[in-house]
């Protein structure tokens, strides 16, 4: 009976653990990375440019879409960045960075800190070191936040941030679309609606 035990409570084991390794079961998709990229860029999203502080003291900074709200209680944020970027070593657990919402008049800087360089904070950009992380000037909302989790998936890691401290200001904001930036206006004599409100009240 014990070694009968043994064997269930080990079968047990295999058949909860199975459907996490199922690596072996990947199959090549239906479609081309450019497909899966087009197909992304479907969705409208803002844009944002965060920062942070690697551990020897430089600054870094990385242009993102991938920015989404997670919860309001406790105030927690979530963005991706991707494996291989030199960047990842500021945005350990506990370590802060600074999400920046960018406004429409700030292309130059979306791009500026899109592209792989080392040096992104130079004297022809409006930011300022102290308080660390570095602060772009005139965005429109930026959330001070402390690294709470890091998950790696794929080809990218998905950074949780807890936000402790919110500055915003008026205005309308960058957007991106199908490649290509652009910006957002709401239609004459829309109701505004809270989309948080919304799915807090929901039956799903």
């Amino acid at each position: 009976m014990p070694a009968l035990a043994a064997r269930v409570r080990e079968t047990d084991v295999l058949q909860k653990a199975a459907p996490c390794d199922a690596s072996h079961e990947r199959t090549q998709p239906p479609f081309s990375t450019r497909d899966l990229r087009d197909a992304f860029g479907t969705f409208a999203t803002g844009v944002t440019v965060v920062t942070g502080v690697r551990p020897d003291g430089e600054p870094v900074g990385v242009t993102a879409n991938s920015f989404t709200s997670v919860s309001l209680d406790p105030p927690l944020l979530s963005w991706c960045l991707a494996r291989t970027s030199s960047s990842v070593s500021a945005f350990t657990i506990g370590s802060p960075f600074a999400v920046h919402i960018l406004a429409e008049d700030q292309r130059d800087l979306a791009m500026h800190f899109a592209r792989r360089a080392r040096e992104k904070f130079d004297a022809d950009h409006n930011w300022r070191a102290n308080p660390t992380p570095p602060e772009i000037a005139d965005v429109l909302c930026r959330f001070d936040c402390r690294v709470r989790s890091v998950y790696p998936e794929g080809d990218h890691l998905i950074v949780i941030g807890e936000i402790i401290g919110i500055k915003r200001r008026a205005g309308v904001p960058l957007v991106f679309h199908g490649g290509r930036f652009g910006s957002f206006r709401a239609e004459v004599g829309s109701p505004g609606v809270d989309m948080e409100e919304v799915l807090r009240s929901a039956w799903f």
